[in-house]
């Protein structure tokens, strides 16, 4: 197997150090019983926290009472969070390629940039910068974008189509977050994409119940881990180290499996 931006380098040693028992706690998640024909709990965690890692200042519990009780909330409060909700939902029902993931784009972006740019990627160059002002991240070149994206969808493709452990899909799927992020494709929206094909990847290879793995929420417990292992790599799309990503990719596991050992 012959992949082309997703790096295969790390595989080995996270297969020495993931933890024992993934199968085993998959297949032990159930549904919520807050969850209803019409409403999904772990979709609305998913949304949520996704949102929360991005600044956004909604609380699961008041999410719940507007998404499944009805409740009156300012629409500022919900609307960003919702069309995250839509683009979950949509990803539930539709196959992990190219156009389904604009497509989820377009939903989970409704309200963070223009209609132009909603499933179309950047056309100008973009940093990641800290609160204080400093760039920490200097993103692929707008240039740089369609052909990185290419060969990751083809990566996708090959790896959707292969017969993987379910070590190997953890590992995977932690490593096509990363390296969306690290590309950084859209004006913004970026993170949340990311995560949700993290999930999606996951979902297209182990079934439904991957959507109960809280990774999101595992995240945003520990987001300072989470920005500190993306930012290891390297300050510059050109010079990233791959062979320093295993901190990231082993975080994803212990959404399923909380201790790490």
């Amino acid at each position: 197997m012959e992949l082309q931006i997703l790096s295969t380098t790390l595989l080995p040693e996270y297969l020495l150090r993931v933890p024992k028992g993934l199968q085993t706690a998959l297949e032990a998640l159930q549904d919520a019983p807050l969850s209803t024909p019409g409403f999904s709990f772990y979709i609305s965690v998913a949304s949520v926290f996704s949102s929360k890692i991005e600044g956004e200042p909604i609380e699961l519990d008041s999410y719940i009472k507007h998404k499944r009780d009805g409740a009156p909330f300012q629409p500022d409060y919900t609307k960003k969070i919702d069309d995250l909700y839509e683009a979950c939902l949509y990803a539930q029902n539709h196959p992990l390629h190219e156009e389904n993931v604009r497509q989820a784009h377009r939903l989970l972006s409704k309200h963070i940039v223009a209609d132009a740019w909603q499933g179309r990627y950047r056309a100008q160059n973009m940093y990641v910068t800290t609160d204080d002002g400093r760039i920490e991240y200097v993103a692929a070149l707008p240039s740089q974008v369609p052909g990185a994206m290419e060969r990751l969808y083809q990566d996708i493709d090959l790896l959707l189509a292969q017969a993987l452990s379910i070590e190997e899909v953890f590992y995977f799927a932690a490593m096509i977050h990363l390296v969306f992020v690290k590309i950084h494709p859209w004006n913004d929206g970026n993170g949340r994409c990311a995560r949700l094909l993290e999930k999606w990847f996951l979902a297209q290879k182990l079934g439904e119940k991957a959507w109960f793995i809280q990774s999101e929420k595992m995240y945003y417990q520990h987001h300072s881990s989470y920005y500190n292992n993306i930012r290891a790599l390297g300050l510059e799309y050109q010079e990233l180290d791959y062979g320093k990503a295993l901190p990231f990719l082993l975080m994803l596991p212990g959404a399923l499996i909380v201790d790490l050992g």
